[in-house]
C-alpha cells in the first residue's frame, strides 16, 4: 500500500515538473541546464569521473612565474656561497678605504663606487675558483661540504664560466673606471689567489704568508685608483692587514686542525702538535703591528691621534695573542681569534677618522723643505763667508799713507784725498 502511494506522488511530481518546464522560454531552460551541469561537475570529480577540459585562466604563466621565482632564490643562493660573500665584502671594505686614504682633499665617490664594484666582482671570482680547485677536500671537512660545488647544487663547467664571465668583467671595470694600475693589481691578485695560494694549501704551510700578501693588495688597489700610483704612504693599511692576517688565521688553524687535516691542507698548526711556535709565530707578528701607528703619523698621513690610538688597539691584540702563548688551548685561540676580527674595523676607523687632507700633507711637506733649504743656504752662507775671510787672510794690500785717513777741513763730510802709491 505504502509502495503504491510513494510511487503515484513520484508520478505527479514527475508530471509537474514536465508541465512547468514546457511552459518556460528556451532560454531559461539553456540557463538551468548550464547551472546543472555546473552543479554536476564537482560531483563527477567526487564520483572519480575525469576532469573537464576547461582550465582556469593564467594558470601556466603563474607556474612558470613560480618556477622561475624558485630558479632565481636557488642560483642567487649558490653564487652567493661560491663568493664567500661576507669575506669579498670585507676585501671591499679594505679596498675602499685605501681609497679614501689615498684621495685627498676631496673624493671622488662615483669613482669610489666603481672601484668597490670592480673589487667585488674580483674577489667573487678568485673565491669561486677556489672552490672549483677544491672541490674534492670541501667534501671531506665538516664546515664547508655544504657548499654548492660538493653538495652537486651547481655543475663545475658552471661554477667556472660564473668565476670567469665575473672575473673579466671586474677586471675590465676597474680599467675603465679607474686606471690600468688598479686593474693590473686586481687580475695579479686574482692569479696569485686562485693559481698560486690555493695549491700551495696542500703543499706546504708557507701558504699562509702568501695569503697574507693576497689580503695586503687590495688596500693598495684602492690607493692606486684613486691616486693612480704606489706611493709610501699608501702601505701603511697594507701593512697592517698583511701582519695583521698572520695571528688572525694561525687562532683559525689551531682551533680547526681536526678539519683541516682531514682536507689535506698542508696548516702551520698541523706540524705543531703543541702549539707553542704557532702563538709564537701569532704573538711576533701582532708585536709588528705596534710601529704602524707611528708611520701614519710620521708620514703625513693621519694626526697624532691615531699613534696613540693604534698602540693601545695593537697592545690589546698582542695582549691576546701572549695569552695564547702562555695557555695554549681552545678557548685561548678563540679568544684571540676573536681579538683580531675587532682589531681591523676599528683600525680602518681610526685611519679614516684621523686621517690628514692632501693640502695638510702638503703644506707639512712644503714646510719641511722649506726649512730643509733655510738650513742648506745657511750652511752655504757660513761656508762662503769661511772662504772670504780666508781669502782675504791670504791677500795683503799695500799700506796706505796716514793722510789717507785724514779728511779735509773743514768738510769733513768728504772722503779722504786719493793717494797714489
Amino acid at each position: 500500500m505504502w509502495r503504491r502511494r510513494s510511487s503515484l506522488s513520484l508520478t505527479l511530481h514527475q508530471s509537474l515538473c514536465s508541465s512547468t518546464s514546457s511552459k518556460l522560454p528556451n532560454s531559461q531552460l539553456r540557463s538551468s541546464s548550464s547551472s546543472s551541469s555546473s552543479s554536476s561537475a564537482p560531483n563527477s570529480l567526487d564520483l572519480g569521473f575525469p576532469k573537464p577540459d576547461v582550465a582556469p585562466p593564467f594558470s601556466s604563466s603563474s607556474v612558470n612565474i613560480s618556477s622561475l621565482a624558485s630558479t632565481t632564490r636557488h642560483y642567487a643562493r649558490c653564487y652567493w656561497q661560491l663568493s664567500k660573500a661576507r669575506l669579498s665584502m670585507l676585501v671591499v671594505a679594505t679596498s675602499g678605504t685605501g681609497f679614501v686614504l689615498g684621495s685627498g682633499s676631496a673624493i671622488d665617490f662615483p669613482g669610489l663606487c666603481w672601484t668597490c664594484a670592480g673589487t667585488m666582482m674580483v674577489a667573487a671570482s678568485a673565491s669561486s675558483l677556489n672552490q672549483v680547485f677544491e672541490i674534492k677536500n670541501d667534501a671531506k671537512m665538516k664546515r664547508t661540504r655544504l657548499r654548492p660545488l660538493p653538495s652537486e647544487r651547481i655543475s663545475i663547467p658552471h661554477a667556472v664560466t660564473w668565476a670567469s664571465t665575473v672575473g673579466l668583467a671586474g677586471t675590465a671595470l676597474l680599467a675603465s673606471k679607474a686606471n690600468m694600475l688598479a686593474a693590473g693589481l686586481a687580475a695579479s691578485n686574482l692569479i696569485l689567489y686562485a693559481f698560486v695560494y690555493t695549491p700551495m694549501k696542500q703543499i706546504h704551510p708557507v701558504n699562509t704568508w702568501v695569503g697574507a700578501v693576497v689580503g695586503a693588495i687590495p688596500p693598495l688597489l684602492g690607493w692606486a685608483a684613486a691616486s693612480g700610483q704606489v706611493s709610501l704612504s699608501g702601505m701603511i693599511l697594507p701593512a697592517a692587514l698583511y701582519f695583521w692576517q698572520i695571528p688572525h688565521f694561525m687562532a683559525l688553524a689551531y682551533m680547526c686542525r681536526d678539519d683541516y687535516a682531514a682536507g689535506g691542507f698542508k696548516m702551520y698548526s698541523l706540524a705543531d702538535a703543541s702549539g707553542q711556535r704557532t702563538a709564537l709565530v701569532a704573538l711576533r707578528n701582532s708585536l709588528y703591528l705596534i710601529p704602524l701607528g707611528y708611520l701614519a703619523y710620521d708620514w703625513g698621513v693621519t694626526s697624532g691621534w691615531f699613534c696613540l690610538e693604534s698602540s693601545v688597539l695593537t697592545l690589546a691584540i698582542s695582549a691576546a695573542a701572549y695569552s695564547f702563548y702562555r695557555d695554549r688551548t681552545t678557548q685561548k685561540a678563540r679568544r684571540m681569534f676573536h681579538a683580531s676580527l675587532l682589531y681591523l674595523p676599528v683600525f680602518m676607523t681610526g685611519l679614516l677618522v684621523h686621517r690628514l687632507p692632501d693640502n695638510e700633507q702638503r703644506i707639512k711637506e712644503d714646510n719641511s723643505v722649506e726649512i730643509s733649504s733655510f738650513l742648506e743656504t745657511k750652511d752655504e752662507e757660513c761656508e762662503n763667508f769661511n772662504e772670504n775671510e780666508v781669502m782675504r787672510s791670504r791677500v795683503r794690500k799695500p799700506a796706505r799713507a796716514p793722510v789717507a785717513y785724514a779728511s779735509v777741513a773743514p768738510f769733513p763730510f768728504l772722503p779722504a784725498p786719493f793717494t797714489i802709491p
